[in-house]
Parts: C-alpha cells; sequence; structure tokens
C-alpha cells in the first residue's frame, strides 16, 4: 500500500509541474493504479488540455501529443472532435500541425492600463535618495 502512494505522489507531482510525458510513463509502468479509476485516463487528457489553454494560444502538434499522450488516428479523430465542438482550428505550420487554441483571460490577455495602478512620478523620485 506505501508503494501505491508513493507512486501517487510521484504522479501527481509530474501532473502539477506539467511534465505530462513522464508522468504518462510513469502511469503506463503502474497500470494497475489508472485501470482502477474509471475514465482516468481522459480526465488526465482534459487536465492537461486545460493547462496547455492557460498558456498556449497556439500548441504545436508535438507538445499537444506529448501532454496527452495520444497519436496516429486516434488523435486525428480527437483533434477533429475538438475543433467541430470546442472551437479548435488546426492550421499547417511549416513540417508540423499547429492547434489555435480557443481566446480566454490567460492565454491572451488584453493590455489594460489600470490607472489605480499608476504610481505618481513624485513618489519614485523619493525613493531614489535611500537606493543611492
Amino acid at each position: 500500500m506505501e508503494e501505491q502512494f508513493k507512486v501517487l505522489i510521484v504522479l501527481s507531482h509530474y501532473l502539477e509541474t506539467a511534465r505530462f510525458s513522464q508522468f504518462w510513463d510513469e502511469a503506463a509502468k503502474n497500470r494497475h493504479i489508472s485501470e482502477a479509476v474509471p475514465g482516468f485516463e481522459q480526465a488526465i487528457q482534459s487536465y492537461a488540455i486545460h493547462v496547455l489553454s492557460l498558456t498556449y494560444q497556439k500548441v504545436p502538434r508535438p507538445i499537444l501529443v506529448e501532454a496527452i499522450n495520444i497519436e496516429g488516428l486516434a488523435l486525428d479523430k480527437f483533434l477533429e472532435y475538438h475543433a467541430a465542438n470546442s472551437g479548435w482550428v488546426i492550421e499547417k505550420g511549416g513540417q508540423s500541425q499547429v492547434i489555435v487554441l480557443p481566446r480566454n483571460e490567460f492565454n491572451h490577455p488584453e493590455l489594460k492600463k489600470n490607472t489605480a495602478d499608476i504610481l505618481p512620478f513624485e513618489h519614485v523620485t523619493r525613493i531614489f535618495p535611500v537606493l543611492g
């Protein structure tokens, strides 16, 4: 039982640090854990997509493959599904495809000038003698 907890801690660490390739490698070595939870792989894939959508506007196909652990025809079907249902756009970028994810507040921040955050110049100049 203790060994299973150690594996779960390692798996959770890989997910928390977005080291998806290492996560899938470790999960493959410990199939008994993932097979005990219905929908485990789909839940992790959804989490990985969520993390990617927070970080990327455009995801290179190899990065997506590493994150969700799907390749080949299954990946093509996965991409078709998300293009039809999730607003993804598939672009040909050089030698590889690029997946354009829908905009959100994290992957496409708008530059906003908040007047409450502006520090008057006179206040800044008061600091200079202290720094010098």
